[in-house]
């Protein structure tokens, strides 16, 4: 089973923006580091394209069984279907992820400790840097 953290921050919410995926194997062994600028978006905008990042890799690479975990409770919960996505922005961003979901396959879903997210954190803070926040 591989393994996606995700992440995703803004600084200033909203303000100079980014997102990260860090993805493992089964060992642990690190199979990818992801990260990316969005300019300025809010902390769930970012949050929401580090998983799509995170997804859409496991789609790239024929993965068939996804465990996804990322320190966002509103996220979890709502990909997992526990909370209405009420933000118009964020609709466009959920149905995306939903859509890979279903192109994946297998994929469940975990809250994390902030603690427990570092590497996807890190890899946030290098978006946000190339924003040159």
């Amino acid at each position: 089973m591989i393994t996606a953290y995700f992440d995703g921050g803004s600084r200033g919410n909203p303000g100079p923006a980014g997102w990260g995926a860090y993805i493992v194997n089964d060992d642990g062994t690190v199979v990818a580091e992801l990260s990316g600028a969005l300019g300025v978006a809010t902390n769930n905008v970012a949050e929401y394209n580090g998983l799509i990042a995170a997804l859409q890799w496991a789609a790239d690479h024929d993965i068939t069984a996804l465990s996804v975990k990322g320190d966002s409770l509103l996220l979890v919960e709502q990909m997992r279907g526990n909370y209405k996505v009420k933000n118009e922005g964020l609709k466009p961003l959920y149905h995306r992820a939903k859509m890979l979901v279903m192109q994946i396959g297998n994929v469940s879903f975990a809250h994390v400790p902030r603690e427990k997210n570092k590497d996807a954190d890190r890899l946030s803070n290098v978006g946000m840097d190339a924003n040159g926040a």
